[in-house]
């Protein structure tokens, strides 16, 4: 079997794989309802175990978006329990401890938060809440049976998703804190019992003169990743 290689398409998904940021700042510009359809139906192609296709979407704009919004605002400001359905992190250690301060340290130096100003941290937080201002957040669930293997091709989803976005100029931004409180989704938009919450992805156009967006994450060489046997 013959394998050709054509330079620009690699040059084309690297150039996505740079461009894609998380944005957390949102011009109030609705995304039109086509160009939607068009990511979708390009993160639709996402491989996954067995073909299962796990994933499922809301789309949310406009009052409905606000409506959740402020509801998950509210359970995150009055310190409701948090319940995720696949647990967070146990803790971080070792280099997953420094990767992460140092990307929270980036954020709040360039919004000007002083470190340990708990009060300032805590709305940035909030934030997250109110989908930094996007017009539109989709929620993305699995079917509870698949577990992890589903939320496995849900996160191949996501990542389409995020670059099919940037492709069409879609700043998105993929979070793990809404999801924590699952059973609030679930009742608000009334998602089944089998599904479970994987995470929300916040996307509209960034709002580029926002400080939120003027910083970039650093990246772990691949030798830092990968190992070569022969």
């Amino acid at each position: 079997m013959t394998t050709t290689t054509d330079s620009h398409d690699i040059e084309t998904v690297e150039r996505l794989l740079v461009a894609r940021f998380s944005c957390r700042a949102f011009r109030p510009d609705p995304v039109p309802r086509l160009v939607i359809a068009r990511v979708l139906d390009a993160a639709q192609k996402t491989a996954s175990w067995c073909n299962s296709q796990p994933w499922q979407v809301t789309v949310l704009s406009g009052e409905a978006r606000r409506r959740l919004g402020d509801a998950l605002y509210k359970a995150a400001s009055e310190n409701a329990p948090v319940a995720p359905d696949f647990p967070y992190p146990r803790e971080y250690r070792g280099v997953y401890l420094e990767r992460r301060r140092e990307s929270g340290f980036q954020l709040y130096n360039t919004l000007g938060i002083a470190r340990g100003d708990r009060a300032a941290y805590n709305a940035q937080m909030l934030e997250n809440f109110r989908f930094f201002g996007a017009p539109h957040v989709a929620i993305i669930t699995t079917d509870e049976a698949l577990g992890v293997y589903g939320a496995v091709d849900c996160g191949g989803y996501v990542s389409n998703f995020m670059l099919a976005a940037r492709a069409l100029g879609i700043a998105t931004v993929p979070q793990a804190a809404p999801a924590g409180y699952a059973p609030l989704i679930r009742a608000h938009l009334g998602i089944g019992d089998d599904r479970r919450v994987v995470c929300a992805i916040s996307f509209g156009y960034a709002d580029d003169s926002h400080l939120a967006n003027n910083y970039r994450t650093t990246r772990a060489a691949v030798t830092d990743a990968a190992v070569f046997l022969d």
